[in-house]
């Protein structure tokens, strides 16, 4: 199954379905269930604006699941300013002008994390 790995508490926010679009600097033509990893780098800041416990946030685990159903372009900063209570990010500009939103829909957090190692991009996790 296909899992992508964000920073804490960005992956949480996922998770338990807050934030329901994912940016990042590049597309996909990925559409469907995924597994939501969170990383081990944590985002001080954004626990902190998120009021999210740093010391008990789940890290280098595979916390839950999600559905991409499209890809955005972010073609300017306007539009990216507009969607922030989607995407969550405390950034006030997108990074490039190739900014792409992933929409999520369907999102659950598992009752239990599984560990895992993550990855950049996209990877194959494989049940077991």
């Amino acid at each position: 199954m296909k899992c992508i790995s964000l920073k804490q508490p960005y992956a949480e926010l996922l998770a338990i379905g807050k934030k329901t679009i994912e940016t990042r600097g590049w597309s996909t033509k990925f559409r469907g269930i995924f597994l939501i990893h969170a990383s081990k780098t944590i985002d001080v800041e954004a626990c902190k604006y998120y009021e999210i416990d740093m010391d008990n946030i789940t890290k280098g685990a595979i916390i839950g699941k999600a559905v991409i159903y499209n890809v955005k372009r972010y073609p300017n900063n306007n539009e990216f300013v507009l969607d922030k209570n989607k995407h969550l990010s405390l950034k006030k500009l997108a990074n490039n002008k190739n900014m792409y939103g992933f929409l999520i829909k369907d999102a659950v957090k598992f009752d239990n994390a599984v560990p895992c190692l993550g990855k950049m991009g996209f990877f194959d996790v494989h049940e077991s």
